[in-house]
């Protein structure tokens, strides 16, 4: 069973603590390629090691057509903080290849003019990127509706009981999206993901802390 309540619950309670929909963060890119590529290597890592590699790659190849250039074995190299150096270097080349075929330049902009749902096809078609890709690039960079679902999103969402403890994340993202409004995206999202850092741990929550107690199932 889908719980609309428990979602703007979660919302609603964390607003008060976080603050995020009311200041929201400034977590976009001017170019949604660069949001792309930097949540290609956030992929299986923390994001002080995506940092770092992205940085250096951007510091090195201060263009993407250089990143080209440079072939495979030395982005491995320069993005290895990030970790799963080989198959990432890989997919980023293969990514900007497909783009600049596509649009004739290393950049997303034309396709921010298209329809949402054929923003989010594009995107999922290109190799290595999945939906809370999809969905990260499209709120971040693009500005436009979008609910990215991390394991911090997801495991609050369950404990709260948002959905059923099978439900995937990339269910959970569409719950989020299709329920929650616009403006609401950016805030929420980064709220829930602040909660789950500090509070909701995967071991040893602090529920004596959590202002989601009275509603969680973990606890109950």
């Amino acid at each position: 069973m889908i719980r609309e309540d428990k979602i703007f619950f979660i919302l609603d309670e964390l607003e008060k603590v976080y603050h995020n929909e009311t200041l929201p963060p400034e977590l976009g890119h001017e170019e949604p390629l660069d949001g792309l590529i930097l949540t290609v290597l956030s992929q299986n890592t923390n994001d002080k090691n995506r940092d770092v590699a992205f940085n250096r790659l951007k510091d090195l190849y201060p263009t993407w057509s250089e990143v080209v250039e440079a072939g495979p074995a030395k982005i491995e190299d320069t993005i290895r903080k990030a970790g799963l150096g080989h198959t990432k270097a890989g997919r980023i080349i293969n990514i900007l290849k497909i783009i600049h075929e596509d649009f004739g330049e290393y950049s997303l902009k034309p396709l921010a003019q298209h329809e949402t749902s054929e923003i989010r096809e594009y995107l999922r078609a290109l190799p290595g990127v999945g939906t809370k890709t999809v969905a990260c690039v499209m709120l971040f960079d693009m500005k436009l509706p979008a609910f990215p679902v991390d394991t911090h999103v997801t495991r609050v969402s369950k404990r709260v009981g948002v959905a059923p403890e099978k439900t995937s994340p990339e269910e959970i993202s569409q719950l989020y999206e299709k329920f929650v409004p616009i403006p609401r995206c950016l805030g929420g999202h980064v709220n829930i993901i602040a909660h789950g850092r500090e509070i909701c741990h995967a071991k040893k929550p602090e529920c004596d802390k959590c202002v989601l107690a009275s509603q969680c199932d973990f606890i109950h």
